[in-house]
């Protein structure tokens, strides 16, 4: 029944995968790639058949998970205090201290809870005889359980009924186990997601995974260290103390004054306050240490000396060069081995050495009898085809494919029940990695038949409950940088919204009359008159990317500021600016049919979809201030260039007035009073003096609140370049 339920429901999927890709994109459930030093941002390729791993398998896998991160974390707390496997000969001294991953400044440390590895991912493949084995341990910032996380809850909705009936364990509780884990650690304060930008590759998962655990998403310029103790700034200045940080930047530029000293992306002091035990990092610095692809090799070794206990899961077999048996083997059998670079990460610097001619693989020997402690060498273990979709064809065909398990340790240890899928993006290729082109697809555990280990309906339901502290994010905790990002999204859509909605009156008397009928248009955006060919002028003001003054242009800031406040505006509302987005790239495309012109009105629906959802939000009053406000400065800024009568000011002012009075008493940021003040040395040249007192009440209420910050990091904001003339 269930399996006959599964396949049907599998079927279902691939038949929607159109569907699914497209709910996929407009949630911004993206994975960004650098390529010949330019950054994509891309969507994360979504298989929809899922692996299905059968209840009993996933409990001996999910054993002998546990029994390895409780292991690892063993020898960190070991390695970094006593180092007694290194006294006892289990370990070799040199492989320790020459791991690129093993920090001196870390020694000596215990991290709060006794936890190094709260987050582990392990990366799996399984034999074609079935057994399962572990090729590599990440235990300094795994990424990726936000990507099959949010397709599960799509899957769930594109046939309930047939999901109900394949009893698949819920994953949801991944976003509860790790804010669990982040509790446990905590030292006194808040929080934090740390993340290095918006252009990480994995920046949609820290976003997502900092709404969904009530975490504080932080850029680095947003912390500071005082008397060693972590302090997140708000945007009047306010220091927040830190807790717990969940970092996803890499140890190296973690801290310039620890670590790398040219880090520009890194909190100063930050590994002191860590050190004195003010503040839990998750993970913790020094993590490398024990996922060297080099310590691998001793892992077995590590499970009996710690737990007295035979290992569960398989290790590939693999040989290290730095003993001399071993890299006799390596060199004598370079064509039929794996080898990889101890130092590399993301599918690169794994060779097979089936792959290099008789020139490639002297170069490479020579490099290993330099250098042995750089490189391991494995058997190529013949893992399952599954089956994926080509998206071109829609046929399906076999792919390679790992599984990350993802393993959470707070107080206790747990597996989270799905895990991340990865597969080739090229028949036969056995590197999967997201980062050389690969995709994904859920990983479906299914429930036992007798229930002896499936969750009861109530555990279910607490299990996967919002946390309160999930859904609340004030104003108290945003940064100067968002709100400066909270005030031009709402500047950018109403721009977009605004000026779409005044363009078809006039491209209609276009249609009419003559070309000249829009020249007052362009007059009124301060765009250039003179041009001769309108449809050029069309497409410019529409959809050129390179023209600030453009639709899609500011549709893109829109995105580009809303994109980094997901904790603060939630997934739900962030997709309808993703929608217009996408809305406008695709208008741009079939641009040449005049037919599409129409399309555009479908931006504008996105735009007031986005405002309701943001009106009737949970969030706090004054955060949808910030929105709001500079949402009808700007359209009061676009209804007088367009010449509207007075009585078309009254309720964008009445709105301005309302907003206004929820922040009575509140510091506010200067970009409120730049924003009035610009706008009250305008209103005279255009013929509305009378406006002129109505919002200088505005402008002295803000001028003796404002606060002019000193933003560290000026790139992370974006201020609207409506036309040449504006400073």
């Amino acid at each position: 029944m269930i399996e006959s339920a599964a396949s049907r429901l599998a079927a279902e999927l691939v038949a929607r995968r159109e569907e699914i890709n497209r709910e996929l994109s407009r949630n911004g459930v993206r994975f960004g790639v650098y390529k010949n030093g330019v950054y994509k941002d891309r969507l994360f390729p979504y298989d929809p058949i899922p692996r299905v791993l059968e209840s009993d398998e996933f409990d001996e896998l999910e054993a002998g998970l546990k029994q390895r991160v409780n292991a690892l974390n063993a020898y960190l707390r070991d390695i970094y205090s006593e180092k007694r496997i290194i006294h006892d000969g289990v370990v070799p001294e040199e492989f320790v201290y020459t791991s690129a991953g093993y920090y001196p400044q870390v020694n000596g440390v215990t991290p709060p809870g006794g936890v190094f590895a709260h987050i582990a991912g392990e990366d799996l493949v399984q034999g074609e005889d079935g057994r399962w084995w572990v090729l590599e341990d990440n235990l300094r910032i795994p990424s990726g359980a936000s990507y099959p996380l949010f397709a599960r809850d799509i899957e769930r909705r594109t046939n309930p009924r047939l999901f109900r009936e394949v009893h698949v364990r819920d994953n949801r509780d991944y976003p509860r186990l790790l804010r669990k884990s982040m509790d446990f650690v905590s030292t006194e304060g808040i929080a934090v997601v740390l993340t290095p930008g918006r252009y990480n590759s994995a920046f949609f998962e820290h976003a997502y995974l900092a709404e969904k655990t009530g975490a504080t998403l932080a850029f680095p310029e947003d912390l500071e260290v005082v008397e060693n103790k972590l302090f997140f700034l708000d945007y009047a200045g306010n220091r927040h103390r830190v807790g717990v940080v969940y970092r996803r930047l890499a140890d190296d530029f973690l801290d310039p004054f620890a670590f790398n000293p040219d880090s520009v992306i890194g909190v100063p002091g930050l590994l002191s306050a860590y050190r004195a035990g003010n503040v839990a990092i998750v993970n913790a610095p020094g993590n490398g240490a024990a996922d060297d692809k080099a310590i691998y090799y001793f892992v077995p070794r590590m499970i009996k000396y710690y737990l007295g206990e035979e290992p569960i899961l398989h290790n590939a077999p693999t040989y290290m060069p730095m003993f001399e048996q071993d890299r006799k083997e390596v060199l004598d059998r370079m064509g039929e081995l794996v080898i990889k670079d101890v130092a590399e990460a993301g599918g690169y610097g794994v060779v097979f050495g089936r792959d290099l001619d008789k020139a490639k693989r002297e170069e490479l020997a020579e490099k290993i009898k330099t250098d042995p402690r750089r490189f391991i060498a494995q058997e190529v273990i013949q893992f399952r085809d599954i089956d994926v979709v080509d998206p071109d064809t829609g046929e399906t065909g076999p792919r390679k494919a790992d599984l990350r398990a993802f393993v959470v340790t707070g107080q206790n240890t747990h597996v989270w029940y799905s895990g991340l899928t990865r597969y080739s993006s090229v028949p036969g290729q056995m590197i999967v990695n997201s980062s050389q082109g690969g995709g994904f697809k859920d990983t479906w555990v299914l429930a036992p038949k007798d229930g002896r280990k499936g969750m009861t309906r109530g555990e279910e339901i607490e299990s996967v409950s919002l946390m309160p502290h999930a859904r609340k994010h004030s104003l108290q905790l945003v940064t100067a940088s968002k709100a400066d990002n909270l005030y031009w999204l709402g500047r950018y859509t109403e721009r977009a919204f605004t000026t779409l909605v005044q363009f078809y009156p006039f491209y209609d008397r276009v249609m009419d009359e003559d070309t000249d009928a829009f020249r007052p248009f362009a007059r009124a955006l301060d765009l250039p008159e003179d041009f001769e060919d309108f449809d050029s002028f069309i497409h410019s003001f529409l959809y050129d990317g390179t023209n600030p003054d453009s639709v899609r242009s500011a549709i893109v800031s829109a995105f580009n500021n809303a994109v980094i406040l997901r904790p603060e505006l939630s997934s739900r509302l962030l997709q309808y600016v993703e929608l217009a987005l996408k809305n406008i790239t695709d208008a741009a495309e079939r641009s040449a049919s005049a037919e599409d012109i129409y399309a555009q009105r479908d931006v504008a629906d996105d735009m007031l979809a986005f405002w309701g959802g943001i009106e009737n939000s949970a969030a706090d009053m004054t955060l949808k201030a910030f929105i709001f406000i500079g949402k009808y400065i700007e359209r009061i800024d676009l209804y007088t260039r367009f010449g509207m009568p007075m009585e078309e000011m009254e309720a964008p002012l009445r709105k301005l007035e309302t907003y206004a009075h929820a922040l009575d008493g509140m510091p506010l940021p200067q970009c409120f009073a730049d924003g009035v003040s610009w706008l009250l040395g305008q209103l005279p040249q255009r013929g509305y003096p009378e406006l002129n007192g109505r919002l200088q009440e505005f402008l002295d209420d803000f001028g003796q609140r404002s606060i002019r910050n000193d933003i560290k990091d000026p790139g992370a904001l974006s201020s609207m370049n409506m036309d040449a003339r504006r400073p």
